[in-house]
């Protein structure tokens, strides 16, 4: 849960009214700056966004009637708003002070301008408020591509990232990865707290990846790209040797993630085979792009042709 307190302590906001309401909660990480709100057209007010007010939206608001700023204003700040903010220390108009106060919705006011603090926001709201999911397995930065190891317990994934490591590549969380869905089109990665920068090795036991290999050798947190799955050989099941297989794919918070199963016998490089894959799945995604680029010129030509 993520409340207007945490909030304001965060970006250092300035309290101006509404105190009582600093522990309202924070639903929705999309933001408002209500401009033609303002004039009377409410059909797109979303009043459980927070509403951010600049020097345009204040304009705006001064050149209104006085009798007509309160009415508007009222059905602007309507009591589900979690809060406001004034950018640019603007003076704030009495109108909003008093709503906020009878309303316990928090009047803030910020320094920074109101591009600035929005782009702020959305991003640290989008990455708390995103939904997420808790994947056991790896997740390691392999030449900048983030690889989710997953596989059962004991299969050697932990042992992977650890010869990754030495090869120079990134940790970026062991055993539980926070996953979070950011976008609608990407996944980013991250370890709990508790566990940051700890690779659990059996014979090691927890070691300490930051004071074995370096500040450098670990990563906070990474978008995910490729899965690799390591499982037990199985004789008799089909494995492709070819490359000629269909790619295969898993869904993770409603997101298709690219998926490789690698089977794990003795004497086979299970670092090599990840960072080999990683190299190939950017292979695959070239052609992908080169095809979609050339169907897209191939389908223009045509347009052009028949004119």
């Amino acid at each position: 849960m993520l409340t207007i307190n945490q909030l304001v302590e965060e970006f250092g906001f300035t309290v101006i009214a509404g105190q009582a309401g600093l522990n309202n909660e924070i639903t929705n990480f999309s933001l408002k700056r209500p401009s033609a709100e303002l004039v009377g057209y409410l059909t797109y007010l979303t009043p459980q966004r927070i509403q951010i007010y600049g020097s345009t939206e204040l304009g705006l608001f001064q050149q209104l009637l006085p009798d007509l700023r309160s009415e508007n204003l009222a059905k602007v700040m309507a009591p589900e708003v979690p809060c406001i903010i004034v950018t640019r220390g603007l003076p704030i108009p009495s109108e909003f002070i008093q709503l906020a106060q009878e309303r316990n919705i928090p009047l803030l006011t910020s320094n920074r301008s109101t591009t600035q603090l929005y782009y702020l926001l959305i991003h640290f709201l989008a990455n708390r408020l995103a939904p997420s999911t808790l994947v056991h397995g790896v997740l390691v930065d392999v030449y900048g591509v983030g690889v989710l190891i997953t596989g059962e317990s004991g299969i050697g994934k932990s042992e992977t990232a650890l010869e990754l490591i030495r090869s120079g590549h990134l940790l970026v969380a062991d055993d539980a990865v926070e996953v979070k869905r950011v976008d609608e089109d990407n996944l980013r990665g991250r370890a709990p707290q508790a566990i940051q920068h700890l690779l659990e090795v059996r014979g090691l036991g927890i070691l300490d990846v930051t004071k074995l290999f370096g500040a450098g050798a670990v990563c906070e947190e990474k978008d995910l790209h490729l899965l690799v799955e390591l499982e037990e050989w199985k004789e008799g099941k089909y494995y492709d040797r070819l490359g000629l297989d269909p790619l295969q794919t898993s869904t993770i918070l409603g997101i298709s993630v690219p998926k490789v199963t690698v089977p794990v016998r003795p004497g086979r490089q299970l670092a090599s085979i990840v960072e080999v894959a990683v190299m190939q799945n950017r292979l695959r995604s070239r052609r992908g792009n080169r095809d979609l680029f050339q169907s897209m010129s191939r389908n223009e030509s045509t347009k052009s042709i028949l004119g």
